[in-house]
């Protein structure tokens, strides 16, 4: 069926998803509601430990109940609807609608960038600088660094969404995609498409290149500090402190620099595509888990809550 419309322009967009699945479609919804279920359990846990556990109340922690609150939002705008694409192999959804999960997409996305540069911080100062730690990573400024990170997203994401709707889209309406992002959008675009291009990519500096610069430089003093403890055990145990949030980085912006900065062409689309499925629905769930396991407080106020409980 053939989901176009003619001089007036595309009303709505059909998502593709994935394609011949027809088969396997059944097994392919379950693996990803269990994602998504596992996602929100797993967030949902951190967020409640944060609040319940009085003992949890680290400015780590805390930036670590923000960071799980985003990755809810992250996957919960793209989740269901992708559920609905893969029972139906395909899904149409109107123009606005589209829109707005590409907005709370980029939005959320841009959260965790900025969280996770405020993380970084917050294990520079733990390590580099611990005798003023407690004076400086107050509470007033974890809320005003959390504040900051949710304010400057909603606000970077909003351009986008102006621009997009002055776009013309005609002719085909097929979004070759799994959810509403730019790049497969402005594939069906008939009217320039310049300078939302632009936009984007100056937007990704305050977004991603800064802060990505910003968590290196941290990171190469956060390792000068550890190499200077004299013993083995004390350099082990400072890093692990750090270890969690330099592992979730490295996976989350992995991730975007693959999906976004290499060329979709030859050898690498496909794969692309499945960076692209598993960016923000595996994401969501690795962060909590990481931190988890690799965080012998959280396991064992976890163990405690769920025997409580």
């Amino acid at each position: 069926m053939e989901h176009v419309t003619n001089t007036t322009g595309v009303r709505e967009f059909w998502i593709l998803g994935f394609q011949n699945t027809n088969s396997t479609k059944i097994v392919v919804f379950l693996l990803f509601l269990i994602f998504y279920i596992l996602t929100l359990l797993a967030n949902f846990t951190i967020i409640s430990l944060v609040i319940v556990c009085h003992h949890i109340k680290a400015p780590m922690y805390f930036f670590l109940s923000h960071l799980s609150l985003n990755d809810i939002l992250l996957s919960t705008t793209i989740e269901p609807e992708m559920l609905q694409v893969i029972l139906r192999e395909g899904s149409a959804i109107s123009l606005s609608g589209c829109f707005i999960q590409f907005y709370f997409f980029s939005m959320s996305a841009a959260n965790e960038c900025l969280l996770l540069t405020a993380m970084s911080y917050d294990r520079y100062l733990a390590i580099c600088n611990p005798l003023r730690y407690s004076s400086i990573m107050d509470l007033k400024l974890c809320i005003l660094l959390a504040t900051s990170c949710w304010v400057c997203a909603i606000l970077i994401a909003l351009p986008h969404i102006f621009m997009l709707q002055k776009i013309t889209f005609c002719g085909s309406n097929k979004v070759d995609h799994f959810y509403c992002d730019l790049p497969p959008l402005l594939r069906l675009a008939c009217s320039d498409t310049s300078s939302i291009e632009i936009a984007s990519t100056i937007s990704g500096i305050p977004v991603v290149l800064i802060p990505f610069i910003f968590i290196s430089l941290t990171y190469i003093n956060i390792i000068a500090a550890i190499l200077r403890i004299s013993n083995s055990a004390g350099r082990q145990k400072t890093f692990s402190t750090c270890s969690s949030h330099l592992t979730v980085v490295c996976i989350y912006y992995g991730s975007i620099v693959f999906n976004y900065m290499v060329p979709p062409k030859g050898k690498y689309l496909g794969l692309q595509e499945t960076v692209s499925v598993c960016y923000p629905i595996v994401t969501p769930l690795l962060n909590p888990v990481i931190y988890s396991l690799r965080n012998e407080e959280i396991k064992r106020k976890i163990t405690h809550f769920v025997s409580k409980y």
